[in-house]
């Protein structure tokens, strides 16, 4: 089944003193672009949420954000060791410099260490968050199938819709097939009388030769091979839908070739009811490519 590019998923969870919030969104990419905004205090998460989003999504811009909170709505603070040395020993190194100079300085209080970057921290950081990440990973894979689940709803109402316009080109070209046919003779009639003129008006020329670039113009103006390669795409994008995602890529380049096909068959065409018949195909090629950009 082929799957949309664009989906959404949001849930919720809880687990202890802790609650969260998942969004999950995506757009259409040419690429997978995965973006996370996941809290960077809970070792491993972020790796694990890039995994299993990686096992579901193939290609589209996708946006995560989770957002923890505590229930109690506090956080208590912890002395970052490392951090706290670091400043003692600036401070040591400052007043001994200033010393030397014979600059004194005011004595250093803790509560100017409070606010020196990192000394204090959520003692959050400290816990043991082994608990909260095995819960958060469970929920992101639920997650991952929701959102899942929506795309390839989606996609299934895309894949009708593709069908449909399949069908459509494959019924323009076998009514292209019987226009070519049908002016067969015309154009046969016009090449004799073309060359009848041709050879009236032309002193000296070389019978062969003319009758040799008429023939040229023959094959230029047969639409056969269009035709036959226009059935070919038809049958190759048929197989693709019915294989399901992830195919918008080999989809979008086979309606590339659809329109070349269509582009040559009216300049062949020397016939206005065959420019018609093109013209359609052109048309509704257009509208399945814009909804192919939306497959997976």
């Amino acid at each position: 089944m082929l799957k949309s590019m664009t989906g959404f998923a949001a849930a919720k969870g809880e687990l202890g003193r802790y609650s969260w919030g998942w969004d999950l969104r995506s757009v259409n990419g040419k690429g997978l672009d995965l973006r996370l905004r996941v809290p960077d205090w809970i070792d491993g998460l972020e790796a694990a949420v890039r995994a299993e989003l990686s096992k579901t999504v193939t290609r589209g811009n996708v946006t995560l954000s989770l957002r923890v909170t505590r229930s109690d709505g506090t956080a208590s603070l912890a002395i970052n060791s490392s951090a706290l040395d670091a400043a003692l020993a600036a401070i040591r190194q400052i007043e001994s410099l200033a010393a030397d100079k014979g600059v004194t300085l005011a004595p250093t209080k803790a509560a100017d260490l409070l606010h020196v970057s990192g000394v204090m921290v959520q003692a959050t950081e400290a816990e043991d968050h082994a608990p909260l990440l095995k819960q958060l990973k469970a929920d992101c894979a639920s997650l991952a199938r929701a959102f899942d689940g929506m795309r390839a709803q989606e996609g299934a109402a895309l894949q009708a819709v593709l069908a449909g316009q399949l069908g459509q080109i494959a019924a323009l070209t076998e009514e292209a097939a019987k226009r070519a046919e049908a002016r067969k003779e015309t154009v046969a009639e016009t090449l004799r009388t073309n060359l009848a003129r041709v050879l009236e008006a032309t002193d000296g020329a070389d019978p062969d030769r003319v009758a040799q670039e008429l023939a040229l113009l023959a094959v230029k103006a047969d639409v056969t091979e269009e035709i036959d390669r226009l059935r070919a795409h038809v049958d190759a994008a048929r197989a693709l839908i019915e294989a399901g995602s992830p195919a918008g890529r080999k989809l979008d380049f086979l309606m590339q070739e659809f329109n070349r096909e269509a582009n040559t068959l009216c300049s062949k065409a020397q016939s206005v009811a065959l420019t018609e018949i093109g013209l359609e195909l052109k048309a509704v090629i257009d509208q399945m490519r814009e909804q192919v950009q939306n497959v997976e």
